[in-house]
């Protein structure tokens, strides 16, 4: 990994792989003529990819693009994202990538923050684009994938040359805050390359067998999972990313049996989407190895492995760096939320609000660090025009990730929540998802967010918001968790919701929920659960 991550660029690790792989497929589509997004399915293997992109980075050279440009793109998770990232990056361009279910402020911002020479987009979604250019302060040409050949237009202003090092900028992806504007991080050649060595070598039950793998991953290109993790790793194994339009509990298992899958990875949502589907033959009627993700209910863990035949390996990342932790070595500790230990290359410490140690144990905040050598080494470069954002992240040369883990007595770390979502109650701190995840053992229950409300006696209370697949009574919610959880944990208030708000990776967005300082508790349709919560 070192010579990965200090010595090559993308261009030249694909390079190296299609020397070796040129036959092999690179990327793929599932068939799927249900949702009309490639009806017959796609694939092409790194020769093929190697010659379309040698084009693609001709055109965009003879253009004027090069070293110090940014591209910004709309174009989902086709094929064309992949092929055309591949292309800029080999010049030392970066790419922007714009979430397809951004509105038009929402793009407007990003166009004014990442200040790209180019916005590319599918034609479909033109018009989308058009809407946000002209609310933004920064108006960049607009070219359509389907004239690409004909409408590239050169940048207004000058590159600083065409060849990229490993420091040179390939993506910047943006985060979805839960306040405020989101932030860009900026990752650089050696930093993806990394994320995708590292994932190809893991040790245990998981890692890629070279030239082999086939790796399924439903997750959006526009966040690290897909983009940084598994399609480099692809790139630098010689392996074929499996890449579906979106999630779909529905198609899952058709397109992970007929695509050939090996591999697939998965956010917690996937779980009990996939549980709560009709058995059916094709669950079993898979070459999975393992799945590869974050966040599976404990409960649901054991479960879900038993009844589709392969184990869930749970992992650590995040944007900021995703050279993952992973619960890789048997015997794993399934249902423990566990995502593996510090390895050399990855320091973790778990500490306070003061950033002292906290015992084992005991929960507190995951900060880590390369080395004290080297602290910053192999993660992301930094947040864009915020420099300020970027060096209180690294206060004390230590990334501070946000996220509430606690440490076992071997050094396996366990994933609690992430730190804003725990609620302090009269002086007990409750975890948001350990309260999901009993909501979500209900069968009625299909979706969960829990967080904290102001109290005016108990300084925060547990709210619970969830969406049914039935009318179930208030009351009878409140009594599944209060019969499984400490008095104390059980929802003080509980919100009916025909639906929550969702990421394009599946993540619930709690800050959506109630826009505008709303104060939920006023809120038509609530429930007033708090005179329940007594000592048992």
């Amino acid at each position: 990994m070192p010579g990965i991550m200090d010595h090559t660029t993308i261009n030249a690790a694909f390079a190296a792989t299609v020397a070796v792989h040129a036959d092999r497929p690179f990327f793929a589509v599932p068939a799927n003529a249900r949702r009309g997004y490639w009806p017959d399915g796609y694939e092409i293997t790194f020769g093929d990819a190697a010659a379309a992109i040698a084009r693609l980075t001709a055109a965009y050279r003879a253009a004027g693009f090069g070293l110090g440009h940014r591209v910004a793109t709309l174009l989902e998770n086709r094929p064309d994202y992949v092929l055309h990232k591949l292309a800029l990056n080999a010049l030392g361009v970066c790419c922007v990538p714009i979430n397809p279910d951004y509105r038009a402020g929402e793009t407007a911002y990003l166009l004014d923050h990442a200040e790209p020479d180019l916005v590319l987009v599918l034609a479909e979604r033109a018009d989308q684009i058009a809407a946000a250019v002209a609310e933004a302060k920064h108006r960049p040409p607009v070219v359509t994938v389907e004239a690409f050949d004909t409408g590239l237009v050169a940048p207004a202003r000058p590159h600083q040359g065409t060849e990229p090092t490993p420091d040179t900028p390939s993506a910047i992806l943006y985060t979805s805050g839960t306040t405020g504007r989101p932030k860009g991080c900026v990752l650089s050649h050696g930093y993806e390359l990394a994320c995708g060595a590292w994932y190809a070598s893991l040790p245990g039950i998981a890692g890629l067998r070279p030239g082999e793998d086939r790796i399924y991953n439903p997750l959006p290109l526009y966040h690290a999972n897909a983009a940084s993790v598994s399609l480099t790793g692809a790139i630098v194994s010689g392996c074929c990313q499996i890449q579906p339009d979106r999630f779909s509990p529905r198609t899952w298992w058709d397109e992970v049996g007929q695509s050939g899958a090996t591999i697939v990875h998965y956010l917690g949502i996937i779980a009990p989407l996939l549980l709560n589907q009709p058995v059916a033959e094709a669950e079993r009627r898979h070459r999975v190895r393992f799945g590869f993700g974050a966040g599976i209910e404990p409960q649901l863990h054991r479960v879900f492995e038993e009844r589709f035949g392969f184990p869930m390996v749970e992992v650590w990342g995040m944007t900021e760096m995703v050279r993952v932790l992973a619960d890789t070595e048997e015997p794993r500790q399934v249902g423990t939320r566990a995502f593996g230990r510090a390895v050399p290359g990855i320091d973790v410490r778990v500490v306070d609000e003061h950033d002292a140690d906290v015992p084992d144990g005991t929960p507190g905040e995951m900060v880590f660090r390369h080395s004290a050598a080297t602290p910053r080494r192999g993660a992301f470069s930094g947040y864009l025009k915020d420099a300020a954002a970027t060096e209180q992240a690294w206060r004390g040369g230590w990334f501070h990730t946000g996220d509430t883990v606690w440490r076992g007595p071997d050094g396996m770390l366990h994933f609690v929540d992430r730190k804003k979502n725990i609620i302090r109650r009269a002086g007990e701190n409750i975890a948001a998802a350990e309260v999901e995840a009993v909501l979500l053992t209900h069968p009625d229950v299909a979706q969960a967010a829990v967080m904290a409300v102001p109290d005016d006696v108990r300084e925060e209370e547990v709210l619970a918001c969830v969406v049914l697949n039935r009318d179930v009574p208030a009351e009878a919610l409140f009594d599944h968790c209060y019969q499984r959880l400490a008095y104390y944990k059980a929802p003080g208030w509980l919100h009916v919701l025909p639906s929550l708000p969702t990421t394009g990776t599946q993540k619930i967005q709690k800050h959506v929920i109630y826009p505008g300082g709303i104060d939920p508790r006023a809120v038509p349709g609530i429930v007033d659960l708090r005179a329940r919560k007594r000592r048992g």
